[in-house]
């Protein structure tokens, strides 16, 4: 007897944490399953009933070990949560955040951080995640 899929709850939105020097922007590296390092912006995906905001502040703080005051929201796009062949559009809510301490300690899953410009980190190899930064003006 086959058991039932169990169907998982889709995520409503993405919230990236944006926090800026001048015009640089803290970047987190990760390298992927094939060695290769991407940067990305520290992001959590928010499921029906969470608070953005709250989740934002907890995420940034677990993922770069910084402190951060989540702001109002800079960036809004679309990001696709599914596959190539299965699109599953959701909005992206690029927050800004602000830290009077920038001293940054990486998770685990992390090998390292950058600052850098927008401009600049669109020409760089994005994770999954901070692909939508790609279609963002600045």
């Amino acid at each position: 007897m086959r058991r039932p899929i169990q169907q998982r709850a889709a995520p409503v939105a993405l919230a990236c944490g944006i926090l800026q020097d001048g015009e640089r922007v803290f970047f987190l590296k990760q390298k992927d399953g094939q060695g290769i390092e991407r940067i990305g912006l520290p992001f959590v995906m928010l499921f029906a009933g969470q608070d953005p905001v709250k989740k934002m502040t907890e995420f940034f703080l677990a993922q770069t070990g910084i402190d951060g005051h989540v702001q109002d929201v800079r960036f809004q796009a679309n990001h696709n949560a599914g596959s190539r062949k299965n699109k599953r559009i959701i909005p992206v809510l690029g927050f800004r955040v602000e830290a009077k301490v920038r001293q940054a300690k990486p998770a685990a899953g992390y090998s390292g951080y950058a600052w850098m410009t927008l401009d600049a980190a669109k020409n760089q190899r994005l994770d999954r995640m901070s692909e939508w930064l790609r279609t963002i003006q600045t």
